[in-house]
């Protein structure tokens, strides 16, 4: 028996299960793909200082004490201190330990937008809230793109764990279904054409067969970062390991605990990491640190100012510290390692296109539309040749009834 009837069947079914997530993935892809820049010009008070250009800026570190001293609630566990001129400094934070109750604080906020020149704090919110305020809106698509903001169960990210097995899905369907669209030899050019004047069932057709064709590495490539982002200590940084020998990830050697304040301040951190900067060579000072409370940890970052998403090449140098100790905890360095480690350094580069700068995040725009529609026009598709089974069964029906027979299966039994 041919193996093609069932391979339309299972790229059908593979289709049906993930085609709406993706058309969800691939529309707001397309638009965080420039999440700073619409963010800034839907909310200019969250990134606009009311100070303006001009004022003479306190530094980052200087800022994320006054705010703890402010507010004994919170802890600042992500600040940059590579300032753009005129714009707000915007600090990630979190609640401390309530020593009355053992449990962190509940806050309203864990973002936000300070003044540089004044300390002054301009607005707040908080990132990946299910929103559709002006505040929150980016953050709710950022979020709702990679987890579809399912709730965390048992201590997993339900939501990642769902997109990153419906990318698996994905990533083998388009294998199936570059099989499927081409049958023989004969007809390859088929899968290649667009009967753009014909319209209608044809048109919906050749963009989903000859679109994803023409799109098939680009969609291949997506589907795998996506497994990479979303599944990355669970499945793709294990099997990346049997075949390559990975540098030591500082957070797989240690297991999180309660949060925990830092025995080193943020000042002494940067310090040790501005030396080894210097050693190695970066090219940029040190510009952001984050705090991962649960494992005791600091990381810095190395970029430009504004540049902390790390447009161009494999992203920014990060190096991590000990925070009780100050000891060295590895880091990633773009471009060095094994291959193995340069293969998950690039996966959220290709993923977001930011490997190749503007326009790469063109492009990604570009595909989440074509994801988009490739879903779309699968549904369509599916719709149509599901009605047509439907009127076919009817009109055998009344003949049947017509003639007194019973009507035949569509296998001829």
């Amino acid at each position: 028996m041919s193996l093609r009837p069932w391979l339309v069947r299972l790229h059908r079914w593979c289709g049906l299960l993930i085609a709406l997530f993706l058309l969800v993935s691939g529309l707001t892809g397309a638009l965080i793909s420039w999440d700073h820049e619409l963010d800034a010009w839907l909310n200019p008070r969250l990134f606009i200082a009311q100070s303006g250009p001009q004022q003479q800026v306190l530094s980052g570190l200087e800022i994320a004490n006054r705010l703890e001293q402010t507010d004994p609630r919170l802890r600042v566990n992500y600040v940059t201190f590579a300032e753009e001129p005129g714009h707000t400094l915007l600090v990630y934070v979190e609640g401390r330990t309530d020593p009355a109750t053992g449990q962190p604080y509940v806050l309203p906020f864990n973002q936000l937008a300070v003044d540089p020149a004044t300390a002054q704090v301009q607005g707040q919110r908080m990132w990946g809230q299910v929103s559709f305020s002006r505040e929150n809106l980016l953050p709710f698509l950022y979020k709702l793109h990679y987890s579809m903001h399912l709730p965390l169960a048992g201590g997993y990210d339900t939501g990642m764990l769902l997109m990153g097995s419906i990318a698996i899905v994905w990533f083998f369907d388009c294998f199936i279904a570059l099989w499927l669209s081409f049958p023989n030899l004969r007809s390859w050019r088929k899968s290649l054409q667009f009967r753009w004047r014909d319209g209608g069932y044809k048109l919906h057709f050749d963009l989903h067969r000859s679109g994803g064709v023409w799109l098939w590495l680009l969609l291949a490539v997506l589907a795998l970062t996506s497994i990479s982002m979303n599944l990355e200590t669970q499945l793709m940084r294990p099997l990346v390991a049997r075949f390559a020998t990975l540098s030591p990830n500082a957070f797989d050697t240690r297991t999180a605990g309660s949060a925990q304040d830092a025995t080193l301040s943020r000042e002494q951190i940067v310090a040790r990491a501005q030396q080894d900067g210097r050693q190695r060579g970066f090219a940029y000072p040190a510009a952001g640190l984050f705090y991962a409370s649960a494992y005791g940890l600091y990381g810095v970052g190395f970029f430009a100012p504004g540049n902390d998403h790390g447009d161009g090449g494999l992203g920014n140098a990060w190096l991590y510290y000990d925070s009780t100790t100050g000891a060295a905890a590895g880091g990633v360095i773009p471009g060095q390692g094994s291959w193995g480690d340069i293969f998950l350094q690039a996966q959220f580069p290709l993923h977001s296109g930011r490997i190749i700068g503007t326009p790469g995040r063109v492009l990604m725009s570009l595909l989440g539309l074509a994801v988009a529609t490739l879903s779309l026009t699968g549904l369509i598709i599916w719709a149509k040749k599901r009605h047509a089974r439907r009127q076919q069964d009817r009109k055998r029906q009344r003949a049947a009834e017509t003639t007194g027979m019973r009507p035949l299966s569509p296998s001829g039994e």
